[in-house]
């Protein structure tokens, strides 16, 4: 190609390469280049670090669960019930409440769960779910009537093969 003389281009040597690389960086010599990306490597390899280690980073290695508590009969939300999460070897993990909507929600780490879902007042409904990193598990609760305590269902029991032993 010829340049806008219409000469033919020069043959490279090694003095054009060099006067070509000290106007690419401004006088800065391979060394220097190499120590700057050097240091730039560094730095962005202690930050990746520190950002595994905080709590912003475990957010994104965690999952979440929302739970919903309501009646089986009539679909109302049930606040005073206790949703306890546990893992399989029976460890509470969080002990949570619903919110007027009857939705509670936790994040979980990684890994499988018991979700046990209780009331004085309902049968208690227990589930087993497996939580994923950054991934919502759902559950709808609808608690019946009856007891979960078991003293309170015992007792229900008993009456209720009396009553039916009398024909009341």
């Amino acid at each position: 190609m010829a340049d806008k003389t219409g000469a033919p281009p020069a043959p490279l040597t090694q003095t054009s390469l060099f006067a070509w690389w000290k106007r690419l960086t401004g006088g800065v010599s391979l060394t220097g280049v190499q120590a700057i990306v050097g240091t730039l490597a560094g730095i962005v390899t202690i930050a990746g670090a520190l950002l595994s280690v905080s709590p912003f980073a475990q957010a994104f290695s965690n999952g979440q669960l929302v739970a919903t508590v309501q009646e089986a009969s009539s679909h109302r939300p049930v606040t005073d019930a206790t949703i306890e999460v546990l893992t399989t070897q029976n460890h509470v993990v969080a002990t949570l409440t619903p919110d007027a909507t009857g939705r509670a929600q936790q994040d979980l780490k990684e890994g499988v769960y018991v979700v046990r879902v209780s009331h004085p007042h309902y049968a208690a409904e227990v589930r087993r779910i497996q939580v994923f990193s950054r991934q919502t598990v759902e559950i709808r609760a609808s608690l019946r009537a009856g007891s979960s305590v078991p003293l309170d269902r015992a007792v229900n029991d008993g009456v209720r093969s009396l009553r039916r032993a009398l024909h009341f």
